[in-house]
């Protein structure tokens, strides 16, 4: 039985994308909120529509219309996947390859809620994403879409050292890495276990303080100044 839902896709540059896929209760939350919105946002055009007599009511029923289909569209394609109710609850809609979801996309999962609702109360979608690991209704097995929980944010990198210094040329990607761990891992370390670890690399940082001069490489290798 596979207990860990999580997926992890490998971008066309290596990197390896991990993706937690949101289930059916978060998502209901995040749906009932979004539903919450746009009634309220129908109670105010029909009440504002309303002194134009039946015109005022025509137009009130193609702006909920179009309010129905095309709020979750525009919220998926122009605000990174995410409608309020989405943002609210930290999930998002994302193509399967974890790529931002377009219009296309976007629009098919929407149009199929239809299906998702039948018989009654998304009873389709409910049992549909209960049948596969990635919790996904309907729509989002024709659309090819994914509902995830946005990644934690990335802290930026401060390893408490000003300026920066080249890291030498003839240093494999293994010694980089073991210089960026040692700056992210320094300030759980004592000054004296530091000055000991950095004492490794005098031959060839070449300065009485190695502490500093390997915290300076790694604000090169992360873009600080």
């Amino acid at each position: 039985m596979i207990l860990d839902t999580r997926l992890s896709l490998e971008t066309p540059e290596g990197a390896t994308l991990p993706l937690a896929p949101a289930g059916m209760g978060v998502r209901i939350m995040a749906f009932m909120i979004d539903m919450l919105i746009k009634m309220v946002a129908n109670m105010v055009v029909f009440t504002l529509l309303a002194f134009l007599g039946g015109m005022g009511m025509g137009i009130a029923l193609i702006l909920a219309f179009l309010l129905e289909w095309f709020y979750p569209v525009y919220f998926e394609v122009w605000h990174q996947g995410r409608t309020p109710g989405k943002k609210n609850l930290n999930i998002r809609v994302v193509n399967d390859d974890g790529t931002p979801v377009t219009f296309g996309p976007s629009l098919l999962r929407n149009l199929l809620r239809v299906v998702d609702f039948l018989p009654l109360m998304y009873l389709t979608g409910i049992i549909t994403s209960l049948f596969n690991t990635q919790f996904k209704r309907l729509g989002d097995l024709v659309a090819g879409t994914l509902v995830v929980y946005d990644a934690d944010p990335i802290p930026d990198p401060n390893f408490d050292v000003k300026g920066h210094l080249p890291v030498p040329v003839d240093f494999t990607t293994d010694e980089q890495r073991a210089l960026l761990a040692f700056a992210e891992r320094s300030k759980r370390l004592s000054p004296e276990r530091q000055s000991e670890l950095a004492a490794i690399l005098l031959p060839v940082l070449k300065t009485d303080e190695p502490v500093i001069a390997i915290k300076q490489m790694a604000n090169s290798m992360v873009g600080r100044q």
